[in-house]
């Protein structure tokens, strides 16, 4: 049974990669739908035919620090499908635009911290479900806020209630038109001096 999930998990992760090379959908969107973009689940040869590129080019975007794969405990690239819109990315800025790699690199780079960008205004707007902490790497983390906590949380001042009404004071200052001195303020001092 587990390998018949995980066959399943692969192909749908296929059927994403696919899709999001023939731009019928976004890495935001996949991410939205719940699929681990992050994922290390294509071999070098899966990537490269989903690519359309040669693996040896995936090896040299390595070893350039292009586009670099997780390694499995064996040292075996896996990509994920962060790494597939990156490779497609760099195919498209590559052919297309004439770019070379460093200038392909350096779009990547502004690409990647643009999306973070957004992902975190994304988070900010939803709400403060979440907050970002930085990891030991710098890189900026979000960290789920548990919901239970606020379940057991009491205020710690009671808030304040006022006993004194308004129209104690304003009864007076109607009536004589005078100075306040024998007035409601007057009075109140009066009377906490006779309490006194």
């Amino acid at each position: 049974m587990t390998s018949r999930v995980d066959r399943q998990i692969k192909k749908a992760y296929l059927v994403a990669a696919v899709a999001l090379v023939e731009d019928r959908v976004s890495l935001e969107q996949m991410d939205a739908a719940g699929l681990n973009v992050e994922r290390p689940i294509f071999t070098v040869g899966q990537a490269a035919e989903i690519a359309g590129i040669h693996p040896q080019t995936l090896r040299q975007y390595d070893r350039l620090d292009l586009i670099v794969p997780q390694r499995t405990p064996g040292g075996a690239r896996r990509y994920s499908l962060r790494d597939i819109d990156r490779l497609n990315q760099a195919q498209h800025l590559a052919q297309d635009e004439s770019i070379n790699l460093a200038g392909i690199a350096r779009i990547l780079e502004l690409s990647e911290e643009n999306r973070q960008l957004r992902r975190q205004i994304e988070r900010l707007k939803r709400g403060a479900d979440s907050i970002f902490a930085a990891a030991v790497d710098g890189e900026v983390v979000e960290i789920r806020r548990s919901r239970r906590v606020k379940s057991w949380r009491k205020p710690l001042f009671k808030p304040l209630q006022l006993t004194a009404t308004v129209e104690a004071f304003d009864d007076d200052d109607e009536d004589d038109g005078e100075s306040d001195e024998g007035g409601a303020a007057g009075r109140a001092a009066g009377g906490r001096a006779g309490r006194r």
